[in-house]
């Protein structure tokens, strides 16, 4: 299918092919249809080579464009997938083929990659925490408890606060962050040692602000679901007036398998 746009200022009319949106591959043999739930509310369906399966929706072959509503309508997809399939390896968002033959030759290609990947994420799923402190004035007050050169620089500062003390207190922001970055890496470690005895993997990101010091992601067995749930709502209780968790899941495994495609791949 090809779509028509003329353009306003010359009249020309740009021929714009149609093409394959890709989301995760699948072990499967039978063909799917999803419903309409993809990007701009495109049909999900399938396209497989033997046993394996890539869903998919039609998309015109052009770059799409990364807003939250897209990345979050390519993930929702995903995770309705994994309602039927104990294994679903996630593409790369953005990932668009010229057609079912191109999907059916990467994945004849790539078959022991893409195997391997679905055998490893097997019955498994992602779970996202994420630990926030409450009070920063009260981490802070424990930064400079916990740490003589703060506190002897602060002493300074306090005793002399004239305009020659602008680098000292460079200074002192200075150790300030670096005895945050520390507070945040320890506290981290302590959440993700009572969560890894029951997940396969972990992976820590990037944090944001100077209140927010884990952002992890779980690799777990749907088996043992119900533990992490249960070790989170003790952490939550146990950390109430310092930590307030944000929990996710199940998830689709970006942190652990990200099936990413080259252009050039297609055309092999």
């Amino acid at each position: 299918m090809t779509y028509g746009h003329q353009t306003a200022r010359t009249g020309t009319m740009i021929i714009i092919k149609e093409g394959q949106y890709a989301y995760c591959i699948i072990g499967d043999r039978q063909e799917r249809n999803f419903g309409p739930i993809g990007i701009n509310g495109g049909e999900v369906l399938t396209i497989g080579y033997d046993d394996l399966t890539m869903v998919v929706s039609n998309h015109p072959l052009t770059k799409i464009k990364a807003t939250g509503e897209n990345m979050l309508a390519h993930a929702r997809v995903i995770e309705e997938v994994m309602k039927e399939f104990d294994s679903a390896l996630p593409i790369r968002f953005g990932t668009i083929a010229a057609s079912a033959d191109e999907i059916r030759n990467l994945l004849d290609r790539r078959r022991g990659e893409f195997k391997i990947a679905l055998r490893d994420l097997d019955h498994k799923v992602e779970l996202g925490v994420k630990g926030t402190w409450v009070d920063m004035g009260v981490i802070f007050k424990e930064i400079v408890k916990g740490n003589a050169d703060i506190r002897e620089m602060k002493e300074k500062l306090q005793n002399d606060a004239t305009v020659k003390n602008i680098p000292k207190k460079g200074e002192a922001g200075k150790l300030v962050e670096a005895a945050l970055q520390k507070k945040k890496t320890n506290e981290a470690e302590e959440i993700v040692e009572r969560l890894r005895r029951t997940s396969v993997s972990y992976k820590l990101n990037k944090t944001s602000g100077d209140n927010m010091f884990i952002n992890a992601a779980f690799l777990v067995d749907k088996g043992r679901e119900k533990e992490f749930d249960n070790i989170m709502s003790d952490l939550s209780e146990e950390y109430k007036n310092r930590i307030k968790f944000a929990y996710a899941g199940p998830l689709p495994a970006f942190n652990f398998v990200n099936i990413i495609i080259y252009p050039e791949e297609w055309e092999k």
